[in-house]
């Protein structure tokens, strides 16, 4: 039986085995690696993924109907968890670090990223990320300063993360064909970057200051700190320039300047 993909999970089923073989090189999966598939689908990236001998491997797919169909396909040779993404708690699926694979839904792709970004362990449970995206959340991640789609997700996901451009893909390579274009993107762990105790402080910071990303920054600014000329002095910010004129380390310099104000 044919299984139809559903809407409302933002469900398509890639379906191009030249594409599916680049995705999976890129995971350098050796025999003692451990692997996690978000959203397997029908399991034509699984299939790939097991050619490459992995240790272990675990799906996570919501839609109950793909089960039955994954179980009899793959056995025991995969670990299926049933369950929302959104609701997972990845740092308790391995005590092994996970090259993570996903051809993310695209109505909920950037709450994925956010969450893996943000979340409590966001450090500790993965070697790499492995993601398509809808074309169009791709290049507002890829963005750089003073472009029209650099933003907060641009300056969120650049933050712990080295993000590479692996490649385009047609919207023919999926099962059924979607009306746009995907690009698959590598994300790989940064060895430095600001800390922060609070991941949350970097969302409001940029959520304030690109809620008015036409107006001058002392805008945002001002309604962030109560004297924000001992910021614009410390961070030798010139207030002439819009929101997206500053490079994303300005925002973390920024948001650890707000995190010290609870201090």
């Amino acid at each position: 039986m044919t299984i139809k993909a559903k809407k409302s999970l933002g469900q398509n089923f890639l379906i191009d085995k030249n594409i599916i073989q680049k995705i999976v090189d890129e995971g350098n999966i050796f025999s003692n690696s451990t692997v996690l598939e978000v959203g397997a689908g029908t399991g034509n990236l699984t299939e790939s993924i097991l050619e490459k001998k992995p240790k272990k491997l675990f799906i996570i797919e919501k839609d109950e109907r793909l089960i039955d169909k994954l179980k009899k396909r793959f056995h025991d040779k995969v670990d299926i968890i049933n369950d929302d993404i959104l609701k997972v708690s990845e740092n308790l699926i391995s005590p092994e670090k996970l090259i993570v694979y996903g051809n993310l839904p695209y109505n909920i792709s950037t709450q994925i990223l956010s969450k893996w970004i943000t979340g409590d362990h966001q450090d500790e449970w993965y070697k790499n990320y492995i993601l398509m995206f809808q074309k169009e959340v791709a290049d507002r991640i890829l963005a750089k300063t003073n472009s029209k789609n650099y933003g907060r997700l641009s300056i969120l996901s650049n933050w712990k993360l080295d993000v590479k451009k692996i490649l385009n893909v047609s919207a023919s390579c999926f099962m059924p064909k979607p009306k746009i274009e995907s690009t698959l993107l590598k994300f790989t762990p940064k060895k430095k970057y600001l800390k922060l105790q609070k991941s949350r402080n970097l969302e409001i910071v940029t959520r304030v200051f690109f809620n008015q990303r036409r107006k001058k920054i002392k805008n945002p600014l001002k309604q962030l700190f109560k004297k924000p000329e001992t910021i614009v002095e410390k961070l030798k910010l010139n207030i002439e320039l819009r929101p997206q004129n500053l490079s994303p380390d300005i925002y973390y310099e920024i948001a650890k300047e707000y995190e010290n104000l609870d201090k």
